[in-house]
């Protein structure tokens, strides 16, 4: 009998059934002789019979049959009436009428031309080819706001999911960077996904636009000394988020589009440094995030320094699920709007033991329904069901919701139409995604057109360094992909572009892509409403729920959620409860209300006792918490931060930063981190372990949460059995021991009581993370790391994501902290990070697409510099990217022609960066040469000026 999934949901029986089938096509014996797999294969309709003859769509390489899961049928699902509808559209996919949206020739208004707006022709026109040639409504109303189009007034607004919110803040930001040169904006986003998709949306929007001649700017006066940068009268879009190899400065943008932790950097640099004064419009979107104690608090900080400034910087707050909306209004001081208008209505419904009821009319009867002897047949009459969903012979398909959730999105796929399905976990997404792809039409009953764009993405994600994922890989042939924080940004990437283009009909995610990333569809479902063992609050549930409907393709969207009997009471519950009201959570963690306080004294915003007043005064929590209760925070939180030697008060009662607080300001930690930092750098400065790796390394890995890292003890004690000399010397440094390592092995507990005790095991946990650093810094691929470690591909790439991020920040601590042997110790190693090479690929690994094993492989063939690389034609450069991919499938003809024009396009990407890295380095070179010689000949005047006088 065959082994079952390692997810549980192969049915035995049927796997039993199709393995003996697939043997017997193997050992049909035709004149004495076997018959290939091939060769017993109907011919496909639609392909001559020796094409067909040769290998059908699903044989193609890298999809073995022998490993595909049987196929399975999903249930059937009625109407009220009883009937399944057989033949022509079903009633899921008839288009309901609506009424038409007032167009620009109705209202004049509604076009972007209008003078009122103010906007340059080529903006116009950008807008219009990414779709946007009138506005709806209630953006006009919202845009003619008093004072907005001006920027006097700040701006909060609410508006559902997919309603156009972002364009309104878009227009803002853009009047205000157009009318000034030297104006800048930023705008933030809570997501790394979200600021990479914004920053392309605007380069597209800004593109071909000029600051200059479009706005009848003129040039300031007098003739310049050197030729205009190429990019000087562009709109300048940079994104600055984690992990970025941008080093971009104040002075290299026009619009920043942040995270929300580099937001509060960039501005905490431009204060202290006086180039605030250029900022002209902030935009926060998500700002329902600000009482997120883990990370949106800072938005609360950052917009309280706006608000101090006493200059005119236009705030532009929005979200899809605000509910005191006046608060924000209120401490912003500005205009507040709200709209409910969505252009794709949405239906809602609710599964429950197969049945399917619309949310919005029988929740109050499902309520009363969970009180009620189930059992009768008063309270099975009560409420009836609009659809039901037969129950499953297949034993996958036993459990109801599993039932509802596959038959539902087969039900779409088969449509034509795109599905999003919400899982609680990733390995629930990866199961969900499995059962799906096994009740969808084979790769080969797809139309030509859409086998050849699977394939395609089946040989995309097979030639990323990370290999394919043997589940994608699986599900991907029926249209079916997974995606969560498991996979690699890469894989992400081209799964949700997939999608988006209609190439893949569905989407498994985990709950977090309904706010990380914009893929709508025509119907959502909910597989329950938790999010690991926890319901999901109203918010997420909204944005999730949001996420159905496709403007201009959709005329309707459709949202399923299914849950359990347990569940049912909580779940009705959630579908109608009202959002949480946002407020402060500055003072409800004590390291809040501290960082917030030395970090205003630390860029000299606020250091005296009436200027600290006025800070908190301005502060959100100023208008949700009583004031006496704040004060007596804010004395603690001051009392604190001297203790801890971050600040000292003067003879005139002025607060100053020390400098160990400016560091810690600087390297974006809180106080508790930076205590931790500061004691570890200090011990480093002791002895610090130069003739190895591990120190630098782990002076590079972030602080853990001890929450969320998983340790496999046994991955540990093998790899401290493996460290040199070295890497032992800097355990025993750090007070790491063996016998502690060995305890955790055979289940002992690392206690984190104390505080001296939650240290030492932070320490336990950083050199774990560590140990996956230097792999990666050794050229490992990914995907081996992740195996060796047992941890998501994902979590992997994101540690070096991280680490490249706090890498950053700890040279700019011991920079501040004067100690800078340490720093060049540190930013010598930060290029081996960014790289994952070791350190004679440094050179090379700066040319685009040639990073880690890739740099290796280029080194190996002889491409040792970037002039050797530049020099060689993309020919030359094909053959050792063919050598490089990770698997070397083998490929028919036609493949392998497709297969080599994408690496040869690749390989000319390679040549031009090359060419750029090699022409800026000779311009380099050609200056210094210049300036040499300017000085050489000073110095020869000057030594001959001398001769004369002495003469």
């Amino acid at each position: 009998m065959a082994p079952p999934s390692r997810l549980g949901i192969w049915h035995t029986t049927t796997l039993q059934s199709a393995t003996d089938h697939q043997q017997s096509i193997q050992t049909t014996t035709v004149a004495g002789q076997k018959r290939s797999i091939d060769e017993s294969l109907p011919h496909i309709p639609g392909q001559p019979e020796e094409a067909s003859n040769k290998r059908p769509a699903t044989a193609r390489p890298g999809i073995n049959l022998s490993r595909e899961p049987p196929k399975l049928s999903a249930s059937t699902i009625q109407h009220a009436h009883g009937s399944v509808p057989t033949g022509g559209p079903s009633e899921y996919s008839q288009r309901r009428a609506m009424a038409a949206t007032p167009t620009s020739t109705a209202d004049p208004l509604l076009s972007l031309s209008h003078p009122i707006y103010a906007l340059p022709k080529p903006l116009v026109a950008n807008f219009a080819s990414q779709g946007i040639k009138a506005i709806y409504p209630w953006q006009k109303r919202c845009l003619l706001g008093p004072g907005l189009l001006r920027g006097e007034k700040n701006l909060v607004y609410s508006a559902p999911t997919g309603g156009g919110k972002s364009l309104v803040a878009d227009v803002l930001m853009l009047r205000r960077v157009l009318e000034d040169r030297d104006s800048k904006a930023v705008l933030v986003l809570p997501y790394v996904a979200l600021v990479q998709e914004k920053v392309r949306w605007l380069r597209n929007i800004v593109s071909g636009i000029s600051r200059g001649g479009d706005l009848g700017q003129t040039s300031p006066e007098g003739q310049k000394l050197w030729a205009p940068r190429a990019d000087e009268d562009t709109v300048r879009v940079v994104g600055f988020f984690g992990g970025s190899t941008v080093r971009a400065t104040w002075a290299d943008f026009d619009i920043a589009v942040c995270t929300i932790e580099k937001a509060n950097s960039l501005i905490n640099t431009a204060v202290g440094d006086c180039s605030i004064s250029k900022l002209k419009a902030v935009v926060l979107d998500e700002c329902h995030m600000i009482d997120d104690g883990f990370r949106g608090y800072l938005l609360e900080l950052l917009t309280t320094k706006l608000l101090c400034l006493g200059q005119e910087v236009q705030v532009v707050a929005m979200s899809a699920t605000l509910t005191n909306i006046d608060l924000l209004k209120n401490w912003l001081q500005g205009h507040s709007y709200e709209t409910h208008y969505r252009p794709v209505p949405i239906e809602e419904h609710l599964v429950y033991e197969g049945n399917v009821y619309p949310a919005a009319t029988t929740a109050s009867l499902l309520k009363t329904l969970t009180h009620l002897d189930a059992r009768t047949q008063a309270t099975q009459s009560s409420v009836l069901p609009m659809r039901t969903i037969s129950p499953s012979d297949h034993k996958e398909f036993k459990d109801p919701v599993t039932n509802a959730v596959v038959a539902l999105a087969s039900e779409t796929a088969r449509a034509g139409y795109g599905v999003l399905v919400f899982s609680s976990s990733r390995a629930g997404c990866e199961s969900d995604a499995l059962l799906i792809s096994r009740v969808l039409p084979a790769l080969h009953e797809a139309s030509p057109a859409v086998q050849e764009k699977r394939l395609d993405l089946l040989g995309d994600l097979r030639s990323l360094s990370s290999g394919i994922d043997p589940e994608l890989e699986q599900t991907i042939p029926a249209g079916v992909a997974f995606h969560h924080a498991g996979l690699t940004t890469e894989e992400r990437d081209l799964i949700a572009g997939a999608y988006d283009a209609g190439v893949l009909k569905v989407c498994v995610a985990t709950c977090s892509l309904a706010a990380g990333i914009n893929l709508p569809a025509r119907r959502v479902i909910l597989h329950n409403a938790r999010m690991g063992r926890e319901l999901v609050g109203p918010a997420m549930l909204r944005q999730m729920r949001g996420r159905a409907g496709r403007k201009g393709k959709d005329e309707v969207g459709e949202t399923y959620l299914c849950c359990r009997q347990n569940d049912l009471e909580a779940v009705v519950d959630l579908m109608n409860a009202e959002l949480p009201q946002i407020s402060s959570c500055l003072i409800s963690d004590k390291r809040r209300i501290q960082r917030a306080l030395l970090e205003v004294i630390a860029i000299r915003l606020a250091t005296g006792r009436e200027s600290l007043d006025d800070y908190i005064s301005k502060t959100m929590l100023a208008y949700t918490a009583d004031p006496i209760l704040i004060q007596e925070h804010v004395e603690e939180s001051l009392a604190d931060l001297q203790k801890m030697k971050f600040i000292t008060v003067d003879d005139f009662s002025n607060f100053n930063a020390t400098k160990l607080g400016k560091a810690i300001v600087a390297s974006s930690l809180d106080p508790e981190d930076g205590t931790f930092i500061h004691q570890e750098l200090r011990k480093a400065l002791q002895a610090f372990v130069l003739d190895g790796e591990m120190h630098v390394l782990y002076n590079f890995t972030p602080i853990p949460d001890t929450s969320s890292v998983t340790v496999n003890w046994r991955v540990f004690w093998n790899e401290m059995q493996q460290l040199d000399e070295s890497g032992l010397r800097v355990m025993t440094f750090l007070g790491l021991r063996p016998v502690m390592i060995n305890k955790m092995l055979h289940g002992g507990t690392l206690k984190e009581n104390t505080p001296e005790e939650k240290e030492v095991a932070r320490r336990y946990y950083r050199f774990y993370l560590a140990l996956q650093l230097r792999d990666l810094c050794n050229e490992v691929p990914i995907h081996r790391v992740a195996q060796k470690y047992d941890t998501p591909r994902g979590s992997v790439q994101t540690l070096a994501q991280m680490c490249q991020g706090f890498a950053a920040g700890m040279i700019k601590f011991c920079e501040c902290m004067d100690w800078g042997a340490m720093a060049a110790a540190l930013d010598h190693f930060s290029d081996r990070l960014k790289a994952g090479a070791r350190s004679d690929l440094l050179a090379l690994a700066k040319i685009t697409f040639v990073k880690s094993r890739t740099a290796r492989i280029f080194w190996d063939n002889g491409f040792k510099t970037v002039a050797a690389v530049a020099n060689a034609g993309p020919n030359e450069l094909l053959p050792v990217l063919m050598q490089a991919q990770p698997n070397k499938a083998r490929l028919e003809a036609r493949d392998e022609q497709k297969y080599k024009d994408k690496l040869l396009a690749k390989a000319r990407i390679i040549a031009d960066s090359a060419n750029r890295l090699w022409r800026e380095c000779s311009y380099r070179c050609l200056v210094v040469a210049q300036v040499c010689r300017a000085k050489l000949r000073k110095i020869t005047e000057i030594e001959m000026r001398q001769e004369i006088e002495e003469e």
